[in-house]
């Protein structure tokens, strides 16, 4: 590990962002543009080097829902130019007026968005998540020091080339998109410590990075925590219905933070639904782990333990519990949830509200997939990560969610007395 290598990217990015927050929209759209074309024309070499990643994940024995989450094929990459073009469509949001208001001695009051600085992103496996927290963090106007895992290093890297090129193509500081290509986790503490020049840290990976990164930071930190979602089939539930939504929420991709880590089923419901719900889990290989009262129903499948409930598994393996009614699903969720989507099904308007209402999650579902849980699905370009905090940034992180805000005050000479 390279100490003055860290503060060095890190000290360009924050004197970076001094010029960057006084760029106009059009600069930053025609940068975007540039970074489109150049991914597009580079595809076939982004393919080239990601398969050097996954070589290497491959030769580490990393399950396969986790490698599938580290590949880019034309697929990918064509998700990624079309986040580039959502978020250049998109309006900037620094400058917004959020409210204003006059006093009686004439003041005028502002409070309007302004970017938040220098914000760092410490990511796992996915590289995608190189360029959509960078453009992101470009609309609005802040700057950015991007550290991904070892497992993508390659394609990170390239990717993060390629935005340089962009920025340098349009007239704009290159160190306004830093990367950090020390991987070892001394290298993450030693950004940590940086508060002088990183404004506010973004973890996004697994349970022992989100810990590390609590535990270490000198500055803010907006969590993408773990992903042990829910979803609960109610007993009023239209069992197509439920069938279709809990084999998408699991299968779909397993190895993602929006998908159910835990199913919940109503008793009344459970003898008509699990057998059915069984017969898909087996064609798609998904290890089921159940209740004492699902093991009444499905025998042959393994006991749910206390610590299964608790584990977000990023594969193809899901805990059952059967429950009484609904207030139990609940409380089981807000127990053991880490506050990031829970979904419903149910045709008990009732209930769903209920749902609504009293589950602690930033997403909550009824009668849809937790996958939906996405800043692209949202409308917001792409995301930097799912925040389960509660303060500043809930949900997916989109653009609002990269500003603070500012009080403009204008006087005509007033005084306090």
């Amino acid at each position: 590990m390279n100490p003055e290598k860290v503060i060095d990217i890190c000290r360009k990015a924050h004197k970076a962002f001094f010029n960057l927050s006084k760029t106009n929209e059009d600069k930053i759209n025609s940068a975007l543009e540039s970074l489109k074309l150049l991914i597009d024309k580079n595809r076939e070499r982004i393919k080239e080097i990601n398969g050097k990643d996954i070589e290497n994940a491959k030769s580490m024995n990393l399950k396969s829902a986790l490698i599938d989450r580290l590949l880019l094929n034309d697929k990918r990459i064509d998700g990624i130019i079309q986040s580039i073009d959502t978020v250049i469509k998109l309006k900037t949001p620094v400058g917004e007026v959020i409210e204003g208001w006059r006093l009686e001695n004439g003041l005028n009051i502002e409070k309007v968005r302004v970017p938040i600085g220098t914000v760092g992103i410490i990511y796992e496996s996915r590289p995608n998540v190189t360029v959509d927290a960078a453009i992101l963090c470009l609309k609005s106007l802040n700057t950015s020091v991007l550290r991904g895992g070892k497992e993508a290093i390659n394609s990170n890297k390239f990717l993060s080339d390629l935005i340089k090129e962009s920025l340098k193509e349009n007239g704009i500081d290159e160190n306004s998109v830093g990367f950090i290509d020390e991987t070892d986790r001394e290298g993450v503490k030693y950004m940590l410590k940086l508060n002088q020049y990183i404004d506010v840290i973004v973890p996004r990976g697994g349970e022992g990075l989100i810990k590390f990164v609590s535990e270490n930071a000198t500055m803010p930190v907006i969590k993408h925590d773990k992903g042990l979602c829910h979803l609960f089939i109610d007993e009023s539930a239209d069992l197509e219905k439920a069938l279709n939504i809990s084999f998408n929420a699991k299968v779909q991709r397993p190895g993602v933070c929006n998908a159910i880590e835990t199913l919940l089923v109503h008793e009344g419901i459970a003898d008509a639904f699990l057998p059915k719900f069984k017969e898909l889990m087996d064609s798609a290989g998904v290890e089921l782990r159940g209740c004492s009262k699902t093991r009444e129903i499905l025998k042959d499948i393994r006991e749910a333990t206390d610590e299964d409930f608790k584990t977000e598994y990023l594969d193809l393996i899901l805990s059952i519990k059967i429950v009484g009614n609904l207030d139990e699903a609940i409380e089981h969720i807000n127990t053991y949830g880490s506050h990031h989507s829970e979904a419903i099904v149910t045709e008990n308007y009732g209930n769903a509200e209920r749902f609504l209402d009293e589950v602690d999650a930033s997403c909550v579902y009824v009668n849809a997939s937790t996958r939906f849980t996405d800043g692209g699905v949202f409308g917001f370009g792409a995301e930097i990560g799912i925040s389960t905090n509660k303060l500043h940034a809930r949900g997916p992180v989109g653009l609002k969610e990269l500003t603070t805000y500012k009080y403009k005050i204008r006087g005509n000479g007033q005084i306090r007395r």
